[in-house]
C-alpha cells in the first residue's frame, strides 16, 4: 500500500508557486483570474496575469495541479490536499536528514534544538518504536542482524 495516493514529480517549489498553491487550497480550486486578483489585493504586489498562467502550467508539469475546462476558463485543482503536501514534504526532509548518515552531524543538529522541538522528536521516536513493534520488528536489532545466511 503506497504511503501517498499522489506524489508530484518534483517536490521543490518556489515562493510564488507555494503562494499560488495556497490560494488554490483556500478556494478548493480557482481560475487564473481569481488567483491573479487575490495576489493583486496586496497593493505592494506587481504581477502580470501571464506570470500567474506560467506558474500554473509549471505546477501542472510538476504534478501539483490539474486543470479542467469550465466554459471559457480553466479551473485549476490541487492533486493533493494541503495536509498531504505537508506530510509529503516533511517525509522528504526527514529522508534527506537521514541520508546524511553521519551521526555526529545529526547530533550537532539536535544540539541546536529547543526543548519543544526535542519533545516533538521524542514523541516521533516513541511512535516509530510503536510502529516497529506492531510490525513485529525488534527495535534493538540492527539491519542485517538475525538474518539467515544465504
Amino acid at each position: 500500500m503506497p504511503f501517498f495516493s499522489h506524489r508530484p514529480k518534483t517536490l521543490s517549489l518556489g515562493p510564488l508557486e507555494t503562494e499560488i498553491l495556497e490560494i488554490i487550497w483556500q478556494h478548493n480550486g480557482a481560475t487564473a483570474k481569481r488567483i491573479h486578483e487575490q495576489i493583486l489585493d496586496n497593493p505592494d504586489r506587481e504581477l502580470t496575469y501571464a506570470s500567474v498562467s506560467t506558474v500554473l502550467n509549471r505546477l501542472v508539469a510538476k504534478g501539483w495541479l490539474s486543470r479542467k475546462k469550465h466554459r471559457r476558463a480553466f479551473i485549476w485543482q490541487p492533486c493533493l490536499s494541503q495536509r498531504e503536501a505537508q506530510v509529503l514534504q516533511a517525509h522528504h526532509q526527514v529522508k534527506q536528514l537521514l541520508a546524511v548518515g553521519d551521526a555526529e552531524i545529526v547530533a550537532a543538529f539536535a544540539d541546536e534544538l529547543d526543548n519543544a522541538s526535542l519533545d516533538r522528536f521524542e514523541a516521533m521516536a516513541q511512535r516509530l518504536k510503536a510502529a516497529r513493534l506492531q510490525r513485529g520488528d525488534d527495535p534493538h536489532q540492527t539491519a542485517g542482524e538475525g538474518q539467515p545466511n544465504a
